[in-house]
């Protein structure tokens, strides 16, 4: 029953538009890349419950080659138990509780980055939509006005050829929309693989809502980025690597146990103690190869918080020229472009020059594609941005 609702929710899902909230959502809740952490992470619960126990004891049985009618004739049953030095398993258990907050880490870095993934499908898609509307929209208006100017002119051959121009615009923009089209598809074939979900249509509306501030931008980065929390937990696990190579120093002690049976004279029992000698400096090494280690992860952890640094500034910059670029575009060209447009509009209801009026009306479509592209690379860097702050929303 339960994976018939499933399915039933997966075709009502891919037959009806999604929000990019619900898709994000949808995503988070069931990707494949995703679930291989979470096995991960049941897997270390194991690792955990291992770490704190005492290793399998030894029983051994050995019996000499002397006659039984010799008192050294013996069989003997020896029981072996290695008691761990004082606090070794729990710090063994440390190093197994830091993996799982360093997969859980790891986890969630990997939702931030599928997220951040999904978002750019989705701006690509809005932005390849938005291009595919202007030009449906101007392929309209093309044919309208050489049918006006074949109605209002005789032809000669001057206006024949501003017709000609026109048509040859109007091929091109048909062809402009058949790449468009490819592409919006393929960028749906990439936003299905990377939801786990087939996605026909998505319900999205961008625009440039304010001027990017690099202070706010930065707020709480230190804290919420993950491969810097990655690298935290990193270091903390090795941090308790380094514990347990310290504590190796000291040896463990092996309990020794045993019964001696004698066929023609009395049994006994023997009792021992045993220990390795760390002589050869062995755990004095690997312990300065943990030290070692552990300098190489705090060294990454500085150098992945200039990297971060220097990235957030990259991305803003592109939000801010994305900004500049759209309102340019909004408040300065286009309405110079519109009067333009009134302008070659007029004369050609009058039968004047088609050549003129073809540039102006591509002139225009040049700078709202441009206004579009510079609107998905503003929400294209914003995403960035989340995804180095680590939000998942």
């Amino acid at each position: 029953m339960k994976n018939l609702l499933l399915g039933a929710l997966l075709l009502a899902s891919s037959l009806s538009a999604m929000t990019l909230s619900e898709l994000i959502e949808s995503s988070l809740s069931r990707a494949p890349s995703l679930e291989i952490i979470n096995a991960r992470l049941v897997a270390n619960k194991q690792n955990i419950d291992i770490a704190d126990q005492f290793e399998n004891p030894e029983l051994l049985l050995t019996k000499n080659t002397i006659d039984s009618s010799q008192a050294m004739s013996q069989t003997v049953l020896t029981l072996k138990q290695k008691i761990p030095t004082y606090s070794k398993r729990e710090k063994r258990e440390d190093i197994a509780l830091s993996e799982e907050k360093l997969l859980q880490e790891k986890l969630h870095a990997a939702k931030v980055k599928l997220v951040g993934r999904i978002k750019n499908e989705a701006y690509t898609i809005w932005e390849l939509r938005e291009e595919i509307q202007i030009i449906d929209e101007y392929i309209i208006l093309t044919r309208q006005n050489i049918r006006l100017y074949e109605s209002y002119t005789s032809v000669d051959n001057n206006q024949h050829m501003g017709i000609m121009k026109a048509e040859l615009s109007l091929s091109d923009l048909k062809v402009q929309r058949s790449a468009l089209e490819a592409k919006k598809a393929a960028a749906y074939a990439r936003l299905s693989y990377l939801a786990a979900l087939k996605v026909t249509d998505l319900t999205i509306d961008l625009s440039i809502k304010k001027k990017p501030n690099l202070q706010q931008l930065q707020n709480s980065l230190k804290e919420s980025n993950p491969d810097l929390l990655i690298t935290q937990k990193e270091i903390q696990k090795q941090s308790y690597a380094v514990a347990l190579a310290e504590i190796n120093n000291y040896p463990d002690i092996n309990l020794i146990a045993g019964y001696a049976y004698r066929e023609k004279f009395d049994n006994y029992f023997n009792f021992g103690v045993g220990l390795s000698l760390p002589i050869y400096g062995t755990e004095d090494a690997k312990e300065e190869k943990e030290r070692a280690i552990l300098l190489e992860k705090k060294s990454k952890q500085s150098d992945i918080e200039l990297a971060v640094l220097a990235q957030l500034e990259l991305y803003y910059e592109q939000m801010l020229s994305s900004y500049k670029i759209h309102h340019i575009i909004q408040d300065e060209a286009l309405p110079q472009v519109a009067h333009m447009f009134e302008l070659s509009s007029s004369s050609i209801s009058v039968g004047s020059d088609l050549f003129k009026y073809i540039d102006v009306l591509f002139q225009k479509l040049d700078l709202e594609k441009k206004s579009i592209k510079a609107v998905a690379n503003y929400k294209r860097a914003e995403a960035q941005i989340s995804q180095l702050r680590g939000e998942i929303k």
